[in-house]
């Protein structure tokens, strides 16, 4: 800085306030110190920055799957809100495990991040009680923490799931499969839950054999599609618990010799492209990435807020396949 003033003939202050974007500089100094910058080759000290306001200017994300397209755009989300806060995204995934959460989240911390947004992968985040204490503001998205209280911005899962099965019973259907991922997962479990109200609200008993909860591996997902439509008792519907249940599930009815009505929970690419077109339970990822992103700014400002549970709603988009009607 000392070059940069030198060269420029002003003095140090002046080279900060142009640095930093303060006021107080006219434009020809402005432009005199900037020409200066550039011909020394000048970059500001961020690491001296942090030691003398206390802040990184950067958050972390922590993500289940970069890969899988429900994640993108609250991934942009995310970082659209941060950078309108002139703050930094730092992300990585856990891939679904509790121990790797453990690991990702805590390195974010150890390299100052000045808050944390966590799609939980485990069911015990106590480990986070001493960075939040220090400071770091963290909130949950899409599954609340465990056994710590935190903000957390949610999808109404089970008021989504019930609405899109009751769908399927109003369009006649009385024999509906639940095809999910793992029970641990809290959506899992809230999306298996609306299930199981909207058919005892409807009257309709569910068997054993019409739920099927695991990995979304294709293989597993397929192999629980083809024992429900081959089954004694086969569905003439089915309700996939998320885009990737969905996907293979397509694929299994394509290959099916009779119409089997589908609803799945999570839009994604080219659904409404398909013959028929994939009725879905639509959440908004952009919208809890940017819900939980000011959130979080809110916190960093100084705010004093109560942990809350905000949960977005859902909605329908009737495509066709969800208002094919039962045969058998």
């Amino acid at each position: 800085m000392k070059d940069v003033a030198s060269q420029a003939g002003v003095g140090l202050k002046t080279v900060s306030r142009v640095v930093n974007g303060e006021p107080g500089v006219t434009p020809e100094t402005e432009r005199r110190v900037q020409e200066a910058i550039e011909a020394l080759g000048f970059r500001r000290n961020d690491s001296a920055r942090v030691l003398r306001k206390g802040r990184t200017a950067t958050v972390g994300l922590v993500l289940e799957d970069l890969a899988d397209p429900f994640y993108g755009p609250l991934n942009r989300a995310v970082e659209e809100v941060a950078r309108a806060h002139g703050a930094l995204l730092i992300n990585g995934s856990s891939a679904e495990d509790p121990d790797r959460e453990r690991e990702l989240a805590l390195a974010l911390c150890a390299r100052r991040v000045d808050g944390l947004i966590v799609i939980p992968a485990g069911d015990d985040h106590r480990y986070l009680e001493p960075e939040m204490r220090a400071g770091v503001s963290t909130v949950f998205v899409d599954r609340p923490a465990g056994r710590i209280e935190a903000d957390v911005v949610l999808s109404d899962s089970f008021g989504g799931a019930r609405g899109g099965v009751a769908h399927l019973i109003a369009g006649g259907h009385r024999r509906i499969g639940f095809i999910g991922d793992q029970p641990r997962i809290h959506t899992v479990a809230e999306r298996l839950r609306g299930y199981r109200a909207a058919m005892a609200e409807a009257g309709l008993p569910v068997a054993e054999a019409w739920v099927s909860l695991g990995s979304t591996a294709p293989d597993r997902v397929s192999a629980a599609a083809e024992a429900m439509l081959r089954g004694p008792d086969p569905v003439t519907a089915v309700f996939a618990g998320n885009n990737r249940v969905t996907v293979t599930v397509v694929r299994v009815l394509a290959a099916h010799g009779r119409p089997v009505a589908l609803v799945g929970f999570d839009d994604f690419e080219l659904a409404d492209l398909l013959r028929p077109g994939v009725t879905v339970v639509a959440q908004d990822p952009a919208a809890l990435g940017r819900v939980a992103t000011d959130r979080l700014f809110q916190r960093l400002a100084g705010a004093d807020l109560t942990p809350s549970r905000i949960e977005l709603p859902t909605h329908l988009i009737p495509r066709g396949s969800g208002e094919l009607p039962p045969t058998g």
